[in-house]
C-alpha cells in the first residue's frame, strides 16, 4: 500500500523547493537546507515538480520488501512457537520462551534459522510475547540501627495541632520530632516554624536527656544540609548550613535522606502523633505551644516511650558525653566572618561595632574576626590566632551611616591641607635661576 502522508522531513524539503519554485532561492542556495548535494537537489526540484511534495517520497515506502519471508513460512513458524514454547507470561511452571531462547531451539531442534529481532516482531503480533518489564522486587524496610543513639532521625510536621483551639485559630504549629533509629524513643518539642532555633532547642533537649548522638537523618533543607555552590565543588570545599556548623563543633554528622521514604521512621511517627497526641490534647484543653511542650515533656512522651520504645540489637550506648569545655554560646549559635576595617570597627547588619583599644595589639586591622550570635540576640566578636585560640574583644555600638547616624569616626588623622612647595632664598635652584637670568640680559645687551 502507497504511503499518502509525507513525513516532517519531507514536509520541510518542500517547504525549502517551494521557496526556490517562488525564486526566492536558488537551487545551489536550497541545497545546504536540504541536507543534500547540489545533484541530490536538483533530481528532488525536479521530482517536485512533477509531482509535488508527493514526488520527495521514496519509491520503496509502502511496498514489501524484496528480503520479506514468505506468509506460509512465519505461519509455520509461529505454529511451533505456539505448540512447543508457547504457555503463561508469569513466571512459574510453563512459562513460555521468549524471542531470543524461542529462536535458538528453532534453530537446533527443527532447523529455521529465524533472526531474533523478526521473531520478536512475529510473537509480539501474534500474542505470544509481550513487552512487560522485569517485576522490582517489592522494597522492603531498612533494618534498624544496632545500638541507642547511632542514627536519630529529625523532621518538622506542621499542622493544626490544636484543631482551632486558642489565640492561632486556623493557624498551623510545627512539631519537631526525633525518633532514635534502633530503639524507636520519641521527643517532640512544638513552635511556630522549621527553623534553625527550633531545630537547636529539640536537639538541646535530647542531649539533656540521652547525651550526644553520632549522627541525624534529615531532609536536605537549608537548615539542616545543602548542596555544594559550583564555586564550593570548584574549590572542594564542604557546604554547611548554620545547623550543620553547630553538629560539627558537637562530633554529630548529618546524613541527609533524598526521599521521605528513606526516614520513613519519623515520617510514620510524625502520623501517629497527628492521630493520638491530637486526641490527648484535645481532652486536655491544650490550645498553646507553651502548654503543649510541658504535657509533652511530663504526661506524654514518658508513657509513649514506655509502651512503644523497642529494646535495641547491641546493648552499647552510642550517644557521647557533652564536652563541658564547649559553652552553649560558643556552640549553639549563629556565626558570620567579618573584616576589622582600619579604625577596628566590625560591620555587622546595620551596626558598627567599634573594638575596645585592649583588641587593638592583639588584633591587626584588616584581620578576620567572627560575629556569633546566640538565640537570645547576645553578639560576640571573636579572633582566632594562628594557633587556633580564641579570643573575645569587648566592643561597643557605634552610629552606621547606613541608618541615618553620623559616619564611623576614623582613627587615622586627617592629611594637612598641602602647602606650596616654595624653595628658600639659598636654594641651588634660586642660584642656577638667577645666573641664567644674568646670561640672558647680557645676550640681550649684546644684540642691541
Amino acid at each position: 500500500m502507497e504511503r499518502t502522508a509525507v513525513s516532517q522531513k519531507e514536509f520541510a524539503r518542500g517547504g525549502v523547493l517551494a521557496r526556490v519554485a517562488a525564486d526566492e532561492l536558488t537551487l545551489a542556495e536550497s541545497a545546504p537546507l536540504l541536507g543534500v548535494s547540489y545533484r541530490q537537489a536538483k533530481r528532488l526540484y525536479a521530482a517536485y515538480r512533477a509531482r509535488g511534495s508527493a514526488g520527495l517520497v521514496h519509491g520503496n515506502v509502502g511496498r514489501r520488501s524484496n528480503r520479506a519471508r514468505q506468509d506460509k513460512e512465519k505461519d509455520q513458524v509461529l505454529a511451533l512457537v505456539e505448540a512447543h514454547y508457547g504457555g503463561p507470561a508469569e513466571p512459574g511452571p510453563g512459562q513460555r520462551f521468549g524471542p531470543s531462547l524461542a529462536s535458538e531451539h528453532l534453530r537446533s531442534d527443527h532447523g529455521l534459522k529465524i533472526p531474533v529481532s523478526t521473531l520478536r516482531e512475529w510473537m509480539l503480533e501474534k500474542g505470544l510475547w509481550t513487552r512487560a518489564r522485569k517485576r522490582k522486587p517489592a522494597p522492603r524496610r531498612r533494618e534498624r540501627r544496632a545500638h541507642f543513639g547511632e542514627l536519630v532521625q529529625l523532621d518538622g510536621s506542621f499542622h493544626d495541632w490544636y484543631e482551632g483551639r486558642g489565640a492561632r485559630a486556623g493557624e498551623r504549629s510545627c512539631m519537631m520530632n526525633m525518633v532514635d533509629d534502633a530503639t524507636g524513643r520519641t521527643l517532640v518539642r512544638f513552635g511556630d516554624q522549621e527553623t534553625i532555633w527550633a531545630a537547636v532547642a529539640i536537639l538541646q533537649l535530647w542531649i539533656s536527656e540521652y547525651g550526644v548522638p553520632r549522627a541525624l537523618y534529615t531532609d536536605w533543607k537549608n537548615v539542616y544540609k545543602r548542596a555544594a555552590t559550583g564555586k564550593e565543588q570548584r574549590e572542594g570545599i564542604v557546604p554547611h548550613t548554620q545547623f550543620g556548623r553547630m553538629c560539627t563543633k558537637l562530633g554529630i554528622h548529618i546524613i541527609a535522606a533524598n526521599t521521605p521514604q528513606a526516614k520513613g521512621r519519623v515520617e510514620r511517627s510524625n502520623g501517629i502523633q497527628q492521630d493520638r497526641l491530637i486526641k490527648k490534647m484535645r481532652l486536655a484543653g491544650i490550645e498553646d505551644d507553651v502548654s503543649a511542650n510541658d504535657y509533652v515533656q511530663q504526661t506524654y512522651l514518658p508513657a509513649l516511650n514506655a509502651r512503644y520504645a523497642v529494646v535495641p540489637a547491641k546493648t552499647a550506648d552510642y550517644h557521647l558525653p557533652r564536652d563541658l569545655r564547649q559553652k552553649d554560646r560558643d556552640v549553639f549559635c549563629l556565626e558570620h566572618q567579618r573584616t576589622v576595617s582600619n579604625d577596628y570597627v566590625v560591620q555587622y547588619g546595620r551596626l558598627g561595632l567599634q573594638l575596645d583599644r585592649s583588641a587593638r595589639g592583639h588584633v591587626p586591622a584588616r584581620s578576620k574576626v567572627i560575629i556569633r550570635e546566640t538565640p537570645d540576640g547576645e553578639l560576640r566578636v571573636i579572633h582566632v590566632s594562628r594557633r587556633g585560640e580564641e579570643r573575645a574583644c569587648a566592643w561597643v555600638p557605634v552610629p552606621s551611616a547606613e541608618r541615618g547616624g553620623q559616619p564611623t569616626p576614623s582613627a587615622t588623622p586627617a592629611r594637612r591641607a598641602q602647602r606650596p612647595n616654595k624653595p628658600a632664598a639659598g636654594h641651588p635652584w634660586r642660584r642656577e635661576g638667577a645666573l641664567a637670568t644674568a646670561r640672558k640680559a647680557i645676550e640681550m645687551a649684546e644684540l642691541t
